[in-house]
């Protein structure tokens, strides 16, 4: 597949996930050293050069903020610092949306880093597990991946880490990118673009902050557990509204009074296409939310915009410059609604 003259070097960095665990009984459970089964996998080797980090050995849903934090200066040094053309992480299904996305935003090489999963453990019968490293593998290898960002590659599917979403509890074409397709695929031995996010984004920082919650809005919401939340003493939160960002009217005033005490609450959306807009000034509406100090989020998947959050925290806790990460291209009309 690849000749020796420009054979690449990819670390495989494990963290865990249905694709290191067996069934046992009825139940499915992590495997000591599953994730080394990975560099036994058929035709790995005639890619690329692979050599195996196991990160961590856990489920997805263990996954925190700190450890993504940790993965992602351990992909930098291993791609900066120490001569890796590539890295695959394998991870589980559940929260690889949400690490691929943090990696996304604060890696600093543009080295080709895939991320990678399986819906079906090791035991099972067709585990999708070995096509999805291999695909992987394959991806991070391809001289086309360079400055794609962290990608997304399951079901012989690259997606864009911002773009991507699990959309099914079970089967392992879960992974897709409503609203925007694949950027590419993976095609028996060829990496294939049909297109590049032109959305993606860079936040330098040197620390985050992880005290951000989401709160999901729903129909008669009196905004009591949003103040809950706020009196726990989190430090953002992300709420989650209708349609363009709007909220029952209870809620409205609960918003302003988080935001005077100098607490962000940037507004996203239940839906997962298309994007918050302050189009709706009645009270709640994602236009009146804003004149009371609200950020809207451009992105509609509110738990990308809580990672988003907790990385700009990082750099200012100042509120208007906040704004400014999550309102890139709604300036014109909210001008016109605010005069």
């Amino acid at each position: 597949m690849t000749s020796s003259v420009n054979r690449k070097k990819i670390m495989i960095v494990s963290t865990g996930g249905t694709i290191a665990m067996v069934k046992k009984g009825r139940e499915v459970v992590p495997l000591d050293q599953g994730s080394s089964l990975v560099t036994d996998i058929p035709g790995l080797h005639e890619i690329a050069d692979v050599e195996l980090f196991e990160f961590s050995n856990i489920p997805s849903p263990s996954m925190t903020p700190s450890l993504m934090w940790e993965l992602a200066k351990k992909i930098d040094d291993f791609l900066e610092n120490k001569g890796y053309d590539g890295a695959v992480v394998t991870h589980g299904t559940d929260t690889l949306e949400e690490t691929a996305y943090f990696l996304d935003l604060v890696l600093r090489t543009e080295k080709p880093v895939v991320i990678t999963a399986s819906m079906r453990n090791i035991s099972e019968l067709s585990t999708d597990g070995p096509r999805n490293v291999l695909s992987s593998v394959m991806t991070a290898a391809a001289d086309n991946s360079y400055g794609m960002g962290v990608l997304v590659c399951l079901n012989d599917e690259i997606h864009a880490s911002r773009e991507v979403t699990k959309t099914y509890t079970s089967n392992v074409a879960t992974f897709d990118s409503p609203g925007y397709g694949p950027l590419g695929i993976v095609d028996e031995n060829s990496v294939i673009y049909f297109r590049k996010s032109l959305t993606r984004e860079k936040i330098m920082t040197d620390r985050i902050e992880e005290r951000v919650a989401i709160v999901k809005a729903f129909s008669g919401d009196d905004g009591s557990i949003l103040k809950a939340v706020y009196k726990m003493g989190y430090k953002g939160i992300v709420l989650e509204g209708f349609g363009r960002g709007n909220v029952p009217p209870q809620l409205a005033q609960v918003v302003e009074e988080i935001i005077n005490s100098g607490i962000p609450v940037v507004v996203t959306s239940r839906c997962f296409k298309g994007r918050v807009y302050p189009i709706y000034g009645y009270l709640g509406g994602g236009a009146d939310l804003r004149k009371r100090g609200a950020i809207l989020s451009e992105h509609p998947l509110a738990q990308k915009a809580r990672l988003k959050l907790m990385v700009v925290l990082g750099l200012t806790n100042d509120l208007e410059e906040v704004r400014k990460y999550f309102e890139k291209h709604i300036g014109g009309l909210i001008n016109e609604v605010e005069h």
